[in-house]
């Protein structure tokens, strides 16, 4: 069972992170969203505190997110998943529609995507956690490969104290290692979900262009796209307030 942090009572919410994430991205904005719903922030497979498998893939991922629901009697869910999570979430509504009533989905979408997290797994690679580096040390390392200060903070949270003295990250690196390509896979083309869904994207992000406009309402006939302006790929993040103001009016 993946790991979870649960909120709130009412219509389950699930919320799915990105690719190097975890749940307490969402802490804040879960906490908002639980005065409506039953809120459940889920770990992916292979991030934070839920198992680290060898096996990873959309397919699998869409699996545990269906088993969660099973093992927690949730059905009729509104789900919202960013980037790698968004995928996921996409996946989940076209293959199994009789458990999602509405699809949120932040800054991606259903195409391909080439590989272009090279220098963050170089900068995550080049750390040597068996010289027991200290936080700032890791940060100093990282900072060579990965000079844009947010995304580095970004990846900070997923350092914890395995032990005393012993840091670690939550992830498990090793896997994403010799899966990346899994990433960036597209959505099937038959792949098709006809109730309200809701894509946001970041007026500076690139994931979504007016050029893939065509492709979302090909795999999403009811859906709408809105931009937050002034934000890039961590849209959730760098407006918060605006991003849950597009959530919950669309939900309603």
């Amino acid at each position: 069972m993946l790991y979870s942090k649960i909120e709130g009572t009412g219509k389950p919410l699930l919320i799915l992170h990105g690719f190097l994430g975890m749940s307490d991205n969402w802490k804040t904005l879960g906490t908002q969203f639980a005065v409506d719903f039953q809120v459940h922030i889920l770990d992916l497979r292979n991030h934070g505190r839920s198992l680290h498998a060898g096996d990873f893939s959309y397919e699998i991922m869409v699996q545990d997110v269906v088993e969660y629901c099973q093992g927690h009697n949730l059905e009729n869910i509104v789900i919202v998943g960013h980037s790698m999570g968004g995928k996921v979430a996409m996946l989940l509504a076209t293959s199994h529609p009789e458990l999602v009533s509405k699809l949120i989905v932040a800054d991606i979408g259903p195409k391909f995507y080439p590989q272009h997290h090279q220098e963050i797994l170089a900068g995550l690679n080049a750390v040597d956690f068996s010289v027991k580096p200290s936080r700032s040390d890791v940060e100093a390392i990282m900072s060579q490969f990965i000079p844009d200060f947010g995304t580095r903070q970004f990846l900070m949270k997923s350092l914890y104290w395995q032990e005393p003295g012993q840091l670690a990250f939550r992830f498990n690196l090793a896997v994403f290692n010799t899966k990346m390509e899994e990433i960036g896979v597209p959505l099937p083309e038959n792949a098709i979900f006809d109730k309200p869904t809701l894509f946001i994207r970041g007026g500076n992000s690139r994931y979504i262009l007016d050029s893939d406009f065509d492709t979302i309402k090909h795999h999403f006939p009811e859906s709408s796209i809105e931009t937050i302006p002034k934000v890039g790929h961590w849209l959730h993040a760098e407006n918060p307030a605006e991003f849950y103001q597009k959530v919950t009016s669309f939900l309603k």
